[in-house]
């Protein structure tokens, strides 16, 4: 299925992945309880914080242009190196300006990781393979994620905060340095265009995106913070919570990438927006502890579907527009990110169900948009 001039192309973006969850991950875990433990911040503010963090994902389409002077896999290499470093410092500086000024150098680190990431898959594999590709680097997220949650189980035992955020940046800077020493290309990818490209006939999946990014704001920003705030889970808790979760996505992806392959995107995406309505509407209902951690775990499972955006728009994509595209697609599913958290901070304070009904408003469009998804009769080859 994977020839031999695709291998390293696959080894380099498993070690990213798996570092950028171990960043990412790590930072997540600890972020809502460092908040409210030690930085002491409320609702509101957490909200915004979270806006600052998605403005990078927002300036996602300066890749595009990055990438005239750095060729994009050691853009990898560098932004996972940078998420490293923005983690590293986080716990030196526990205030409410030196939390927004770490979070937005990691969150560059990360955004732009992703969006080269989700670029080089859909150019070094096929139409056939990419869903199963991208689930397989799901998994393997959902492993370096479990692996993030039992080093700061350890560490939490003997660290406070800043040593725990030090050695998990430390670790993520390591491999952003080991990707710079790495070439993992080969000949015969399609050149990118590095310009911006928007193109009528790719309406939908920027449609589809831009809700897809809505939704992630609100599981991201108010989903953890709900089971902190008003369900009191410790970081103990918080982080026995995310093995399981993690344990179960790294079973389920492999799956759901192979789903998409059997069953088509628009099948997979209707279910994801059915879930997604249950979930939201559970969240903004119940009173149960163990609902509110059960639908986050669900919440987690369909994200994973999301998947079937990309693979949709590989399968109607020009190859010359893979790179620009995704990049545009990676703001665009950021647009609501730089407005939605700091919005839903002040509405939460008003009453903690209105972002989750909003959320369930989403799944409802996006549902009647995925019906709309139609695809070639025979899809592209690209290798």
């Amino acid at each position: 299925m994977i020839n031999d001039s695709q291998k390293p192309m696959l080894r380099f973006l498993a070690v990213l992945t798996a570092a950028s969850m171990i960043g990412i991950q790590g930072y997540t875990i600890l972020f809502n309880n460092f908040a409210v433990e030690v930085v002491e911040l409320q609702g509101n503010q957490v909200g915004i914080i979270q806006s600052f963090r998605e403005v990078p994902g927002f300036l996602a389409l300066l890749v595009v242009y990055v990438m005239l002077f750095i060729r994009e896999h050691r853009l990898s290499a560098v932004s996972i190196a940078l998420l490293g470093f923005g983690v590293g410092l986080t716990g030196f500086f526990p205030s409410y300006g030196g939390v927004i000024g770490t979070t937005i150098i990691m969150s560059f680190g990360f955004h732009f990781y992703e969006t080269t990431n989700q670029s080089l898959t859909l150019q070094y594999f096929a139409t056939n393979i990419s869903p199963i590709i991208l689930g397989r680097l799901r998994s393997l997220a959902a492993a370096s994620s479990i692996a993030s949650a039992l080093l700061i189980w350890v560490l939490g035992g003997f660290l406070e905060y800043r040593g725990i955020f030090l050695t998990i940046g430390a670790i993520v800077f390591a491999a952003g340095c080991w990707g710079l020493f790495q070439d993992p290309t080969h000949r015969g990818i399609p050149h990118q265009r590095l310009k911006m490209v928007v193109r009528r006939r790719y309406w939908l999946y920027y449609c589809l995106t831009f809700l897809s990014g809505a939704r992630r704001q609100i599981f991201m920003v108010f989903s953890m913070f709900l089971l902190v705030k008003v369900f009191h889970f410790s970081v103990r808790e918080v982080t026995a919570l995310f093995l399981l979760n993690n344990g179960i996505n790294w079973l389920l992806n492999p799956l759901i990438g192979r789903a998409i392959v059997a069953f088509g995107e628009r099948a997979l995406c209707s279910i994801e927006y059915f879930g997604v309505i249950f979930v939201f509407l559970t969240y903004a209902i119940t009173t149960s502890k163990s609902i509110a951690a059960g639908v986050y775990i669900l919440d987690s499972i369909l994200f994973t579907f999301s998947i079937a955006i990309r693979t949709y728009f590989h399968k109607i994509a020009e190859p010359a527009d893979i790179a620009p595209s995704t990049a545009v697609g990676f703001t665009i599913n950021h647009a609501a990110a730089v407005f939605l958290p700091a919005l839903g901070g002040y509405l939460w304070m008003i009453d903690y169900r209105i972002p989750f009904v909003a959320g369930a408003a989403l799944g409802v469009v996006s549902l009647l948009l995925a019906q709309c998804i139609r695809l070639p009769a025979i899809g592209q080859d690209k290798q």
